[in-house]
């Protein structure tokens, strides 16, 4: 296995749907202008409330890649 050196960014993605698409996108963005991202992790949830339900969703993502 070659040896690797990651860097870590975070970002925040955002969706009306749910906090499982707010990952997915903030992922897409990141991978138009990140190359080698290899992994994320989930740091915080969090949405707005309106009339007693989500309205939209915010999740935090630490996104991990390799570097050239």
């Amino acid at each position: 296995m070659e040896d690797h050196i990651y860097k870590k960014i975070e970002i925040v993605g955002t969706s009306a749907v749910s906090s499982d698409d707010a990952v997915q996108n903030a992922i897409a963005k990141a991978s138009k202008t990140i190359d080698n991202l290899r992994w994320f992790e989930v740091i915080e949830s969090r949405g707005n409330i309106k009339n007693g339900k989500v309205e939209h969703w915010q999740v935090t993502v630490k996104l991990g890649f390799t570097m050239k």
